[in-house]
């Protein structure tokens, strides 16, 4: 594993220094061995990889390229982490969130268009006619999402995107094992999107953050009560 690191680490250098560009296609596999004074075996295992890492990607019969390296395709190593996330990694990821939404959501007040609210509103209207908790989960995100596009940073959204859409297990658990969970959550996105309306940066940023708090909270009292219980669907 050492060897392969070591391939991966001067791949990785000269993407950095601007010798492979985006796009650009490798050289050769005994070319680039050589150049880098490696086995082929250790750079075909560097170039398997950083392939799953979306850093590269091989075309069958053409080669083997430097990816785009756009936020969203180097985010899926992310995505992945976060869909087998189970217990405390759950938890973590939810307090990553709680960081950095609130934050973007208080961004948004400025930002929004009277349409953006507008859709807003219909989102919450349709999630109040939900049959399953499913169904209000997929609100629930699209809700979220929306406000975090308004801020116009693809990184950020595809990041907030990866923690909404992948912490989803939870909310439904949540949803599912709380009576009360549910109306909460109407109420909470009431208060962020009246904050909204108002323009109120300050005040759309806190309520976001009770809203957050209040799943990472269940679920760090579920994990304190059960420390070997996984939150699974």
């Amino acid at each position: 594993m050492a060897l392969t690191d070591e391939a991966i680490g001067k791949i990785k250098a000269m993407i950095l220094a601007g010798e492979l560009a985006p796009g650009s296609r490798l050289p050769k596999e005994e070319i680039l061995a050589g150049q880098l004074g490696l086995s082929r075996n250790s750079l075909r295992e560097a170039v398997r990889a950083l392939t799953a890492m979306h850093i590269l990607i091989t075309r069958q019969g053409d080669g083997t390229y430097v990816s785009s390296l756009e936020p969203h395709l180097l985010l899926e190593s992310l995505s992945f982490a976060a869909d087998v996330s189970q217990g405390h990694t759950a938890l973590q990821l939810l307090q990553v969130r709680r960081l950095l939404e609130p934050q973007a959501t208080g961004l948004a007040a400025s930002l929004l268009k009277e349409e953006d609210l507008r859709e807003l509103r219909n989102i919450l209207k349709r999630s109040r006619a939900v049959a399953t908790v499913e169904e209000f989960v997929a609100h629930d995100i699209a809700f979220h999402l929306r406000i975090v596009e308004a801020v116009g940073n693809p990184v950020l959204s595809m990041l907030l995107q990866v923690l909404s859409t992948r912490t989803q297990r939870v909310r439904i658990v949540r949803g599912s094992q709380t009576s009360h969970a549910l109306n909460n959550a109407h109420e909470d996105h009431e208060q962020i999107l009246s904050a909204l309306q108002s323009r109120d940066a300050l005040l759309a940023a806190a309520a976001a953050t009770v809203h957050i708090t209040a799943v990472e909270q269940w679920l760090a009292t579920s994990l304190t009560d059960n420390p070997t219980q996984a939150i699974d669907d």
